[in-house]
């Protein structure tokens, strides 16, 4: 089923502000809380995905994002958000948010009583290589990850100091008489379990160092220094939590041909003293593809092409950038007696000597013409 519009699922306009956003998803939160709504599954959809709505459009970045890319841009298996909650989605994930939301209320306002924490294991960041082609057009990379995973046979039990609560009641005697306080408890941290057989080789919250393979993909348009989410692809968590996130750093390879500047593209073309006297055909590489160029009779050395669209797809726009070829005449080093004598004789004769006509354009013309 396809994903709804998270404008719409808030019931609002693209334009709103941070507010109105806060407010919508305030709605909608109380709305559809599970407390609200016990064992309506149709209810707890929704209100896990306002969530994932109110976890993106919250967020500058993300909303930018996702205003350009819509949720194409937001993952799947590794795109720019890393898919929202999606499958890796829980209570404790949207919980989290209400403090923000709720002024720090809300967390008692409908079920009453400490919550028990819900353990998650840490993140993970990693970086990856990417050509000028694979940024433009997006690709899908499968990388191995070393991560902390739970050991085969590692089991936990209830917390015997909290009983599986994850808190503690203590009582206190004042000169106002007892007073009843609760706290995170001392002993599992709030988790509300502990170890209890550990397999050999594991840590003391029964994880191991191990490798998997992840695939990550990569939208069009990605950029240096992007960071992609991963959702669930994190280290591992103990007794049963949620496994952490795993954040893909974007680095651009170094291409050897082609420059970039911006989203434009540069990249130099070496020709013949023949081919730039009687003109040609040369194909070239561009990020979409090879294309062919036309070289006009008399080309002189140092005469720019633009290519007009064949540059990077803009961030900020719907636009591309333009591709300038710049045309280098080789002058040849070793010539054959034959050609020496060639050339020889057309010095003799006063012929293919240096003679500008006045029109030619300087080097400050040809950095002009690049940004008109």
């Amino acid at each position: 089923m396809a994903k709804r519009d998270y404008y719409e699922v808030l019931g609002i306009s693209k334009g709103a502000s941070a507010d109105e956003i806060k407010k919508a998803y305030r709605k909608m939160a109380i709305k559809y809380h599970p407390d609200k709504n016990p064992g309506n599954k149709e209810a707890e959809d929704k209100f896990k995905e306002a969530a994932e709505a109110y976890e993106v459009l919250s967020d500058d970045n993300k909303k930018a994002r996702y205003d350009q890319y819509g949720h194409a841009g937001m993952g799947g298996n590794g795109g720019f958000g890393g898919g929202g909650f999606g499958g890796g989605m829980n209570m404790e994930d949207i919980f989290s948010q209400f403090g923000d939301i709720f002024g720090g209320h809300f967390g008692g306002g409908f079920g009453g009583g400490q919550r028990q924490q819900q353990v998650r294991g840490s993140n993970l960041r990693v970086r990856i290589k990417l050509n000028l082609e694979e940024m433009v057009n997006g690709t899908q990379k499968t990388i191995k990850v070393k991560k902390m995973k739970v050991a085969p046979g590692v089991t936990s039990k209830t917390c015997p100091t909290c009983h599986g609560s994850g808190a503690q009641v203590k009582v206190m005697n004042t000169m106002f008489g007892q007073m009843q306080t609760q706290t995170t408890c001392g002993t599992c941290q709030g988790l509300g379990k502990v170890a209890d057989k550990i397999p050999a080789g594991a840590n003391a919250q029964g994880l191991v160092k191990d490798e998997e393979e992840v695939t990550i993909n990569i939208p069009a348009g990605a950029r240096d220094g992007i960071q992609l989410n991963v959702r669930g692809k994190g280290n591992d968590a103990p007794f049963g939590g949620n496994p952490g996130d795993l954040y893909v750093v974007v680095e651009e390879e170094v291409d050897n041909t082609i420059k970039r500047e911006g989203d434009n593209l540069h990249q130099e073309l070496y020709i013949s003293f023949a081919e730039a006297a009687l003109g040609t055909q040369k194909e070239i590489p561009t990020v979409g593809g090879k294309v062919k160029i036309k070289i006009d009779a008399g080309t002189q050395s140092g005469k720019i092409l633009r290519l007009s669209g064949k540059g990077l797809p803009s961030i900020d726009s719907y636009g591309k950038g333009d591709m300038f070829v710049h045309i280098n005449v080789w002058t040849p080093q070793k010539l054959t007696p034959e050609q020496k004598a060639f050339f020889e004789k057309q010095m003799e004769q006063g012929e293919m000597l240096a003679e500008p006509s006045g029109k030619e354009k300087t080097f400050f013309d040809k950095v002009k013409d690049l940004f008109n």
